[in-house]
């Protein structure tokens, strides 16, 4: 009898220290026949997807918006480091891809197309190797117009056909004065950031970029006293700050936004109702353009960036690839009218 008593007393303390042990490794103990309720977690949003709610996807806002733009005359603009090709070390191996060409080809062949870069003219010229699109360089202070807009047959739309062969417009140079000193200012900065590795200077005809990406964190801080140094003595200029890059320019009232006005003016296309201007770049200056399109409530500005940032874009999306695919379905979106022969 007193071995039975023991016997049980051992069992239940067996029992008791196996029910602890399952609970410490996490087992349900059969003590209740009730489910026992697991806590989910509710995913937090990102800051990216947070952003996105106010700057939705143009890729998947495609239909919708082309949906608004239906019956409207479409003019397309485009930046090129970080829309058309991508951000690299190299400023001169900024290539886009075919695909890229192929496809704003057939964007312009449909739509009025401009590229507006903060590359001269010549230099973003010979990177697009396009001849159906315009061209604006120095951050819209060195344009290619056409001499004389043209009305199509029906007078609704505009041939914006280029000639193949050579710039068929006048060009339109606002800080032309300033060239002499350009000049000067790109000679001391040669000077100056000589003994700053990685820094590289880069003259793109109505202003001058220097590119610190390849640059040492301790000496970006160097490299900027020496630059504002230079400028000390031009007080006509200013200093801006891109993308791993510093940007001196002339300080007159005009920006890519100026420039996006003065083509639609240009081309006889500023005082339609019916224009609908389409802008799509990644940096700083694209901003000003993103202002002017919002400013005449109608068009879609759209940025580039695969990170949140203030902006002024009603739409974004995230990196060329991206800008690819938008261009792409553009210019299947509806058959030439505008180009057309």
């Amino acid at each position: 009898m007193k071995f039975m008593l023991l016997l049980i007393v051992t069992f239940k303390i067996i029992k008791k220290k196996l029910s602890k042990l399952q609970g410490a490794m996490g087992f349900q103990t059969p003590h209740s026949s009730k489910p026992t309720k697991v806590q989910v977690a509710k995913p937090i949003p990102s800051s990216y997807d947070s952003w996105m709610a106010r700057h939705p996807s143009g890729l998947r806002s495609f239909d919708r918006l082309m949906k608004a733009a239906s019956g409207k005359d479409m003019v397309v603009f485009l930046d090129y480091d970080g829309t058309l090709s991508p951000i690299v070390n190299d400023p001169d191996r900024a290539f886009m891809s075919e695909e890229m060409r192929a496809a704003v080809c057939e964007v312009a062949k449909n739509f009025p197309t401009v590229i507006i870069s903060g590359r001269s003219r010549d230099k973003v010229k010979d990177f697009v190797k396009l001849n159906n699109v315009y061209y604006a360089g120095s951050h819209g202070m060195d344009i290619m117009v056409p001499s004389v807009p043209a009305r199509s047959s029906d007078g609704d739309h505009y041939n914006m056909a280029l000639d193949t062969t050579k710039d068929n417009g006048v060009p339109f140079q606002p800080a032309k004065k300033f060239l002499p000193a350009i000049r000067e200012i790109l000679k001391l900065l040669e000077n100056k950031i000589k003994g700053i590795q990685g820094a590289r200077l880069e003259d793109n005809g109505f202003c001058i970029s220097v590119h610190f990406r390849q640059v040492q964190e301790k000496d970006y801080v160097e490299l900027e006293e020496r630059v504002k140094s230079v400028l000390e003595k031009h007080p006509d200029f200013c200093l801006t700050e891109g993308k791993k890059v510093l940007e001196i320019r002339p300080s007159i009232e005009w920006n890519k936004g100026h420039a996006l006005e003065y083509f639609l003016d240009t081309l006889g296309l500023s005082s339609s109702s019916n224009i609908l201007p389409v802008y799509i770049g990644d940096d700083r200056t694209d901003e000003d353009a993103f202002k002017v399109i919002k400013k005449r409530g109608q068009g879609y500005p759209i940025v580039v960036s695969s990170i949140p940032k203030d902006t002024k874009a009603l739409y974004s999306l995230r990196d060329p690839s991206e800008v690819l695919i938008f261009l792409s379905r553009l210019a299947k979106w509806r058959q030439p009218i505008i180009g057309s022969n």
